[in-house]
């Protein structure tokens, strides 16, 4: 069965499309996430967090015109599933450069749950973050703080094309530091 008829079979409902979707791509998926969380429960649990919001996208018909494999675009899901999950844990981020695109300077924020401390930069940036719009916060945090690439982001926000995702992702940098900047 292809990619097409599996995404219109769970698309239906289908449980036992869904199950063997679930069995085929499961093993690859705990390997690969070991990448990005060392607990193996901790990746099956992504895993079927991942295969719930899969389905829920089929069935709102997200997956009929994908221009990656369903498997990409599952593994798309659970690795931002698996950022957050490591976001969460270690309330880090760390804004790093693609080389695809401008020269920015490298930010990294740590932030000390010890003791509650959070730095100015820290404040500025997330007050700066605060005031730019929805799309421009998503796109960034996806990037610079999930790490995904600009091909996931463009996947996972049915953008038509990666250039769309690159000229919005460097407008929406040059708002933020416009704003942290004064």
């Amino acid at each position: 069965m292809n990619d097409s008829e599996k995404s219109l079979l769970i698309s239906k409902g289908d449980t036992k499309a869904l199950k063997e979707f679930y069995l085929e791509h499961r093993d690859a998926f705990l390997e690969f996430g070991k990448k990005y969380v060392s607990s193996n429960e901790d990746v099956l649990d992504v895993y079927q967090d991942a295969i719930i919001a899969f389905q829920e996208q089929a069935m709102r018909g997200k997956t009929e015109n994908l221009t990656c494999s369903l498997k990409t675009y599952l593994f798309g899901i659970g690795k931002y599933m698996l950022y957050e999950k490591n976001r969460k844990r270690n309330k880090e981020v760390n804004l790093s450069h693609d080389n695809i695109e401008d020269d920015y300077d490298v930010v990294k924020v740590d932030i000390d749950d010890s003791d509650g401390v959070v730095s100015l930069q820290q404040k500025a940036i997330q007050k700066a973050m605060a005031s730019l719009g929805k799309k421009c916060r998503e796109i960034l945090t996806l990037f610079y703080y999930n790490n995904l690439t600009i091909d996931e982001i463009k996947d996972y926000l049915n953008y038509d094309n990666k250039n769309v995702v690159k000229s919005q992702k460097s407008r929406c940098l040059k708002q933020l530091k416009s704003t942290i900047n004064g």
